[in-house]
């Protein structure tokens, strides 16, 4: 999933521009700087009519985030919450605090300084829907960016179609290697225009919406596990109900490692006792 887009947008690439080479087509009829600058030069002028330079500056960035997105281990999360419920239980929850080093998730440090603080469960709650709300509105705007982008690449396409097809009129009855070279103009705008907007465009923008999503899905279980940790649950309720968020045959693995490494631990103090 990691560079699932980027080897999508390369291979939409390749498939497109090696069907047309395949018929005989060449990269210099592809490669026309006019209709080139009417699209990529228009379709930016009217995202950044629409948004804001703060937004359009912040491209290259979100064209990482949506090629190489930030990945975190979710078993290895539950695991961390379940090994500080435990500790919480024995010690209290204020014993965490010298282990928040040890959390390498920033979003599930922060939630058990909170609790740390002394904050009640219902109120770190409401912290946390607030928080899901700011980061959705964020995240929506970096979103609306590259849909609106997809909208109007296409129509930039159009226009410089039109434009060669101006071009075009306006030499008739010249040399036939002039018309000809304003009419490949005129359809290579169009063929950038649509290209960008559904290889480009809209799918970063449908990618930055699944790394929100998992992103939020990832905050959901952080915030059910510390919420637990909280109530002083077991650590094996809390497992439990923390797995939940993998698929059956996935829960059934975990739960079976789990049953191992617990058969381990007790053969282990057992043996301790003897010696």
């Amino acid at each position: 999933m990691k560079i699932s887009t980027i080897v999508g947008v390369i291979v939409g690439f390749l498939a497109i521009f090696g069907g047309y080479l395949w018929e005989g087509g060449t990269f210099d009829s592809l490669f026309m700087l006019p209709a080139m600058l009417i699209v990529f030069g228009g379709t930016l002028a009217a995202g950044t009519a629409a948004t804001s330079f703060e937004q359009i500056f912040r491209i290259p960035i979100l064209f990482k985030i949506a090629f190489l997105p930030p990945r975190y281990d979710l078993e290895a999360i539950i695991n961390q919450i379940v090994l500080f419920s435990g500790i919480a239980r024995r010690e209290g929850i204020m014993a965490l605090e010298d282990r928040l080093d040890q959390v390498k998730h920033p979003y599930l440090k922060k939630l058990f300084e909170i609790s740390i603080d002394g904050t009640d469960p219902d109120t770190l709650q409401t912290i946390v829907e607030n928080e899901i709300q700011y980061i959705t509105e964020r995240h929506e705007q970096n979103i609306g960016l590259f849909v609106k982008l997809g909208g109007y690449s296409p129509t930039m396409g159009i226009i410089g179609t039109v434009m060669g097809l101006i071009a075009t009129l306006a030499a008739a009855g010249e040399d036939v290697t002039e018309l000809v070279r304003h009419i490949s103009s005129a359809f290579i705008a169009t063929m950038w225009g649509i290209l960008m907007a559904n290889i480009v465009w809209l799918p970063v923008g449908d990618k930055l919406r699944r790394v929100h999503e998992d992103e939020m899905y990832i905050m959901q279980v952080m915030l059910e596990g510390v919420h637990s940790v909280q109530l002083g649950e077991t650590p094996s309720i809390i497992r439990n109900k923390l797995i939940c968020a993998f698929p059956l045959t996935t829960q059934q693995k975990l739960l079976k490692g789990n049953m191992e490494m617990l058969r381990q631990q007790t053969s282990t103090k057992e043996e301790e006792k003897t010696d």
